[in-house]
């Protein structure tokens, strides 16, 4: 089960145009914690805070450092309506969380758990979507070695890719890592067996 988050000295960066229920809200971040500070030009995708809280209705879409990425913090979206489409365009920015406006009380707690949640969800999965497409660039050095192999020893494919698998799990490194060596002449051909 998922730890919920503390959100004790966080800093938050509230990004809205008008006052309204601003103040508000900042006072209740302040009683979880976290200090807020009010923005009103684009975030700096070199500074972030620990969280970002948009109005969404204030149309800030230019204004956020991530395009369809995974966004570097959790997001919470504020929507005075609930327009379809704006409700489209934060989900679309990584928003953990939508709070209806006027905001109440009991719907900020929550809301920023599961903007938390969401975030570390999205981030982990890009991280394996990322390590995937790395794997998948690296593949043909795989290929290129066990030619090189079958060349070597006049063996057959099978018998290449058992030999590059062991010696990769006797020098405890990936595929790829000792591929790459074997290619280059850093690693002596492993013997045929």
């Amino acid at each position: 089960m998922r730890e919920t988050p503390n959100f004790t000295g966080w800093q938050a960066m509230v990004l809205h145009r008008e006052d309204g229920n601003t103040e508000k809200l900042i006072r209740q971040l302040r009683l979880l914690g976290i200090h807020a500070t009010l923005q009103w030009a684009p975030l700096s995708a070199a500074v972030l805070p620990d969280l970002v809280i948009v109005d969404a209705d204030q149309g800030w879409d230019d204004l956020l450092p991530w395009n369809g990425e995974t966004p570097a913090c959790p997001v919470v979206a504020l929507l005075g309506s609930e327009a379809p489409g704006r409700i489209a365009w934060a989900l679309g920015q990584g928003a953990g969380a939508i709070i209806a406006k006027p905001i109440a009380t009991s719907a900020v707690y929550p809301a920023l758990v599961m903007a938390v949640s969401l975030h570390q969800e999205r981030k982990a999965t890009a991280e394996k979507l990322q390590y995937l497409e790395e794997r998948v660039r690296l593949r043909p050095l795989v290929h290129a070695a066990v030619e090189k192999l079958q060349a070597a020893h006049g063996i057959d494919e099978e018998s290449a890719y058992a030999i590059l698998r062991n010696c990769a799990m006797r020098r405890r490194l990936p595929m790829e890592q000792i591929s790459a060596f074997i290619l280059a002449g850093a690693e002596p051909l492993p013997e045929a067996g």
